[in-house]
């Protein structure tokens, strides 16, 4: 009762009792599966680490990063969220 059930999967044949499957597509065939590869949705989260922030805007180094920064808007509320940017370079951080 207490022991965690392991999912395997053997070739092509799953068992019926099973809720949910990790997998990763591999190959994309001709025809769209229904639910998975049919919608384009976008990524929830942004980056928070400071070089990969510039990596996604194509940033140079003395670009202020906390101006990109990808934020989100809280349902029910006017108000936005961001994460705080890890490896920021600050003055600081620097006199430290």
């Amino acid at each position: 009762k207490g022991c965690r059930k392991r999912k395997s999967v053997r070739g092509c044949v799953v068992g019926p009792d099973l809720a949910t499957l990790s997998m990763v597509l591999v190959k994309k065939g001709a025809e769209e599966i229904p639910g998975l590869t049919d919608d384009q949705r976008p990524r929830r989260l942004g980056p928070k680490r400071a070089s990969n922030i510039r990596k996604l805007f194509a940033l140079e180094k003395k670009d202020d990063v906390r101006n990109f920064v990808v934020r989100r808007e809280l349902e029910g509320k006017k108000k936005k969220k961001a994460p705080k940017i890890q490896r920021l370079v600050t003055p600081a951080m620097l006199q430290r």
